[in-house]
């Protein structure tokens, strides 16, 4: 729905009008106090910072990930398109670009809200999306993935709303697949929905009905590749290195067991109290990740598409080798799912997760101090992979809902 047809149904519908008019001012008065609870917290937003000199090292010619960014030293870890992407944020100044990046991410949040919902619940279900996106993007600024997002200024909101642009376009849709390879080419995890859409359609092939599916894989392999060889074009000697070396040194991004590391590999991590899972990681990831591909195809494939995505974004989080816990903003389709098809309550608890920052709650920082932790800092340190397992477990065994929980435009 455009802005222009929004405001048209507003303006011959008064009851809308109403929803529409509480519903924006609340929303703007959430966003007001999170900026100010966020500049009150002196927050650096030290991702966008690194992404601005990726940008600077591009325009000037240096070896990108040789660069070191911020007061930390923070290396470029993303494929060298990304960097291209970057080269815009070295035109605005610092506190211009601080401003931008919050604004863009607040819109993009409601998007994303807008998005979800509408691949969640049927049009008769939730005439009014917009609203309603108004007053979950007004809750969802709080949870600790978005809060932490807008913090360092990170794009996990842009490469989701680029992945469920994809989901919620119509079968046959001309560019359906190309958000998700673009997202893909910018970071790798979002690559798992591509194979996802070509595991159903190899499927639906048998059935005779292969061309949606597979037509939004191919369409996602072909942007990835676009991408991947443009940038080749224009940085060579970036694209050898990522490809070859620094797409393998997974401690370039971090430390495993760091608590932010809300990955299956920083639960073993932390379980096994020790740097480096190796082997433990390697299989567990595996197993998960056919579990939950199987789980997020047999959804998409009895037309429950938003038991998919939630099953998919759930698994791509836990085989990441790295998943800080800013990527996981995933909770917001993953708590509307769940309201929609386990009730309120199950989405509430959902969002009791995701908002009680209780991973943080536990020893971190200097010292490594996760390599020692009990029971029970380890068990609130991995409550996002518990509530991701869980949903991957209840996605798998759940029956086919009386009314199809997705929509396509």
């Amino acid at each position: 729905m455009t802005v222009a047809t929004l405001l048209r149904n507003t303006s011959s519908n008064p009851s809308h009008r109403r929803s529409l008019l509480l519903a924006v001012p609340v929303c703007l008065l959430s966003f007001a106090a999170f900026w100010a609870a966020q500049r009150a917290a002196g927050v650096s937003m030290i991702d966008l910072m690194v992404y601005r000199a990726e940008g600077r090292a591009v325009l000037d010619g240096r070896d990108l990930y040789a660069m070191r960014a911020t007061s930390v030293q923070l290396p470029a870890t993303y494929p060298p398109f990304a960097a291209l992407l970057f080269t815009p944020l070295t035109l605005p100044d610092v506190p211009g670009l601080r401003t931008l990046a919050t604004a863009g991410n607040l819109l993009l949040l409601v998007v994303f809200a807008q998005l979800s919902l509408r691949l969640t619940f049927p049009p008769d279900r939730l005439p009014r999306p917009w609203v309603t996106a108004l007053w979950v993007a007004a809750a969802a600024v709080w949870c600790e993935p978005v809060w932490t997002t807008l913090r360092y200024g990170q794009i996990n909101l842009l490469l989701a709303v680029a992945v469920m642009w994809d989901l919620t376009r119509r079968d046959g849709h001309r560019w359906a697949g190309a958000g998700t390879g673009l997202a893909a080419a910018v970071k790798l995890t979002p690559a798992l929905f591509a194979v996802l859409f070509l595991i159903v359609g190899l499927v639906r092939a048998g059935e005779g009905d292969r061309r949606p599916w597979l037509r939004r894989a191919a369409t996602a392999a072909l942007a990835f590749c676009a991408a991947t060889l443009a940038a080749a074009a224009v940085l060579p000697r970036d694209s050898l290195r990522f490809w070859s070396v620094t797409l393998f040194e997974t401690h370039r991004v971090g430390s495993a067991e760091n608590t932010a590391n809300q990955s299956l590999r920083g639960v073993l991590a932390r379980l096994l109290h020790t740097g480096e899972p190796a082997l433990w990681w390697t299989a567990t990831a595996a197993v998960v990740a056919a579990l939950g591909l199987a789980a997020a195809a047999a959804a998409a494939l009895r037309g429950e598409r938003a038991a998919a995505v939630a099953a998919c974004a759930a698994t791509a989080l836990l085989v990441s080798p790295v998943s800080w816990s800013h990527h996981w903003v995933w909770c917001v389709p993953i708590a509307l799912y769940l309201g929609a098809r386990a009730g309120v309550r199950w989405a509430l608890a959902a969002a009791l997760v995701f908002c009680s920052y209780a991973l943080w709650w536990v020893p971190h920082g200097t010292g490594r101090p996760e390599l020692s932790q009990g029971a029970a800092e380890m068990a609130l340190s991995a409550l996002y992979p518990l509530t991701a397992a869980a949903v991957i477990g209840y996605v798998a065994v759940s029956p086919v809902r009386p009314w199809r929980t997705s929509r396509t435009a």
